[in-house]
């Protein structure tokens, strides 16, 4: 099982990042990250960079260097309440660099042209103040740096209107495939007693009566079944 075969099922189907939540035991989401435009659904591999030391000189250095169709993820390591940058950037990675999203863990600004552009970008929110464009004169904590360039390192992102969440390395495997297919077999199971057989959601999803006694052969953990 490779990445590339999680990332085409999870496109093809478009599984979306609640149900990706599931299959990770309702773990995985971005805090407080949101679409700046709805109706945009992305996945792909993650490239990670970061800013600092209220700081955007980084994030410039680093975005030179991003690969084709990933989703470059930029991550707040101490911007305090600034923007980490705006519409230039936004279009330099998007169009130019032809990411296939971007996704912030701070905020942004330049909002009335990222809405203008329908670019699929995801943030934390919106400021007009910006991080300063100088050098940082201190350096970002050795340990956080690790832990997140850890995290993200092969992961992979999917993004969609609820929000973002990250599959790490250590879980792209075949067993993740097989929740993913159980959950979207279960999704369809449930759809069709409530709207045809119209059954209570108790009654389908806490009693699970469409099974008639048989055991549930389920890859997830119970409490990660809606």
């Amino acid at each position: 099982m490779t990445s590339e075969n999680l990332v085409t099922y999870i496109r093809r189907n478009r599984v979306s990042s609640t149900e990706v939540a599931d299959c990770l035991g309702k773990s995985g989401a971005l805090p407080d990250v949101v679409a700046v435009n709805r109706g945009h659904f992305r996945v792909g591999p993650v490239t990670w960079v970061y800013g600092y030391d209220e700081s955007n000189w980084p994030i410039h250095e680093q975005i030179e260097d991003v690969p084709e169709n990933s989703i470059v993820v930029v991550d707040d390591l101490g911007c305090g309440d600034r923007a980490l940058f705006g519409d230039i950037v936004a279009k330099y990675l998007l169009l130019y660099k032809q990411a296939t999203a971007v996704v912030v863990t701070g905020k942004v600004r330049d909002v009335h042209r990222l809405i203008k552009e329908d670019w699929p970008i995801w943030c934390t929110g919106f400021s007009p103040v910006g991080c300063f464009n100088r050098k940082p004169t201190t350096e970002p904590d050795p340990a956080l740096v690790a832990e997140r360039q850890g995290y993200f390192h092969n992961a992979i992102a999917v993004c969609d209107d609820t929000g973002v969440v990250i599959i790490p390395k250590d879980q792209q495997d075949s067993g993740f495939m097989q929740k993913m297919e159980f959950i979207e077999e279960q999704e369809d199971i449930w759809y069709e007693c409530i709207d045809r057989r119209k059954w209570s959601t108790y009654k389908t999803i806490c009693e699970k009566a469409y099974l008639n006694g048989l055991p549930a052969k389920s890859p997830l953990s119970d409490d990660a079944q809606e």
